[in-house]
């Protein structure tokens, strides 16, 4: 039985049928661009903090494990969980903007905006013209969205999201204040053996994206990375607070260059992890903390062997959108009801389950290089391609009923892609592979005409979530270029 599974079960049992309270709809805003087309400095000016976010009664409190099993208490730390911040600024007059990237497993849109308000003075006196915020997709940290508790009572705590929100306003205001100016570098690498899709189709971007400032100071340099895997090598069996292998890939790009790194995912849905040599023998031997770290070290391995790097233009633009999601997982329906989730629900009869949330998706181009930010563990068929054909998908229907590449729609095979940002709406998948238990649907994993498991099911909005994001995007770049 799934964690929703149980989660469903146990709330009806216990609180009998949910009725949800929902707020009426309000209009989208439109479409906020701020784009100019030539540099107006010869250089950018960046600053980087980071801060931990630990509990001083880790081993007294009750605070939750976010991944795998409900009901995981943290019994003790490998490593702290950090707020890493990088403000970036074109030097155009515009202002800058701020990049939040933290060690948790997601982030929901409202938790997004409560860190947007409490940086409300700091956007006020900096001139800061846009916050956007990452998670890792740590599955070794401490639950920050409610699903990992003693269901059905939600495994958020409150003392650790001020710790959060406290150590993101300090991380903001530091990256503010030590900003430096120099250049910006973009540069890539091939990662071949890193990754594992244990999802049919196996598509994922082995690409390993680094920018690179240099101040002109000589002083210590920041790398912004992005890579495609969800960061949960410390599996299942561990009971300890950690960054998983995102900590080690850091710590050994500090100790080898003095370099200070921002780390973000990219398409992890799917499902894109680390593949881990002799797995199950590590786990029996309990010495998963060793090879998590010896990912993060190859990982960094992997950055600092970059030499293709391109000087970029010092001009940050970017435009960004809301849109409405339908809600047809019943679960996530009663679990938000009962505030397991904490975000805002609106009321819409015209969807399945009469209510829908409020999401955003952001476009960037930095130097010219593009980017999407996107709220949710996407499915990497979506933004590439390589979705399955008639014969091998679950509906048995071909690419054709899936919605337009991102690719295409921004006009960029090698758009880059940043998972989990300002929100987590679970996994995208493409319509045509989509598929339900029969008799639960959404509750327990289905199984198609291949006899495959379908379980990103039961953790995603619905079917309609790819075409409404694709539209998003569509609606998006339109309002870019007019």
């Amino acid at each position: 039985m799934s964690v929703v599974s149980k989660l469903l079960t146990g709330v009806v049992k216990s609180r009998g049928k949910a009725s949800l309270n929902k707020r009426a709809p309000v209009p989208l805003k439109e479409a906020v661009v701020d784009f100019i087309s030539t540099p107006a400095s010869d250089k950018f000016t960046v600053g980087f903090s980071r801060n931990y976010v630990l509990p001083d009664d880790i081993e007294k409190s009750k605070y939750y494990i976010a991944g795998y099993g409900e009901n995981n208490p943290a019994r003790g730390v490998i490593d702290p969980q950090y707020a890493h911040a990088v403000y970036i600024d074109d030097n155009s007059g515009r202002g800058g903007v701020l990049l939040i990237s933290l060690d948790v497993v997601g982030l929901l849109n409202k938790d997004v905006q409560k860190i947007r308000n409490i940086l409300k003075a700091f956007s006020e006196k900096t001139g800061c013209r846009k916050i956007d915020v990452f998670s890792t997709h740590n599955h070794a940290g401490i639950d920050t969205m409610g699903i990992w508790g003693p269901l059905p009572f939600s495994g958020k705590n409150k003392k650790f999201m001020d710790l959060l929100f406290e150590a993101v306003k300090k991380s903001a205001y530091e990256a503010y204040e030590c900003r430096k100016k120099g250049d910006l570098f973009l540069g890539t690498v091939e990662v071949p053996d890193m990754q594992e899709d244990i999802r049919t189709p196996v598509v994922y971007s082995k690409t390993l994206t680094r920018f690179r400032f240099v101040p002109d100071d000589s002083g210590n340099e920041i790398w912004l990375l992005n890579f495609a895997s969800h960061s949960e090598s410390l599996q299942g069996s561990n009971h300890l607070v950690s960054a998983d292998f995102p900590c080690y890939l850091r710590e050994k790009i500090r100790k080898t260059t003095n370099a200070e790194t921002f780390y973000t995912v990219g398409a992890i849905g799917g499902m894109i992890s680390m593949d881990i040599p002799d797995e199950d023998l590590l786990r029996k031997e309990h010495r998963l903390i060793e090879s998590t770290r010896d990912i993060g070290y190859k990982l960094a391995d992997y950055a600092m062997s970059i030499v293709n790097d391109v000087k970029l233009e010092p001009i940050v633009n970017f435009a960004s959108k809301e849109f409405y999601a339908d809600v047809e997982n019943p679960v996530l329906t009663i679990a938000c009801d009962i505030g397991i989730l904490t975000a805002e629900k609106y009321a819409d009869k015209s969807s399945p389950l009469f209510w829908k949330l409020k999401s955003e998706i952001s476009y960037y181009e930095i130097g010219g290089k593009k980017m999407l930010l996107m709220p949710c563990e996407l499915f990497p068929e979506l933004a590439f391609g390589g979705a399955l054909s008639a014969e091998e998908s679950a509906s048995g229907k071909g690419p054709e009923a899936n919605p337009p590449l991102l690719c295409d729609i921004v006009g960029d095979k090698d758009i880059l892609i940043f998972g989990l940002a300002n929100d987590e709406l679970g996994y995208v998948l493409p319509p045509n592979d989509f598929c339900l238990n029969e008799k639960s649907p959404y509750v327990d994993n289905g199984r198609d005409r291949h006899n495959r498991r379908h379980y990103e099911e039961t953790n995603s909005m619905g079917p309609k979530t790819a075409g409404i994001i694709a539209n998003t995007v569509i609606e998006l770049i339109s309002a870019v270029k007019q």
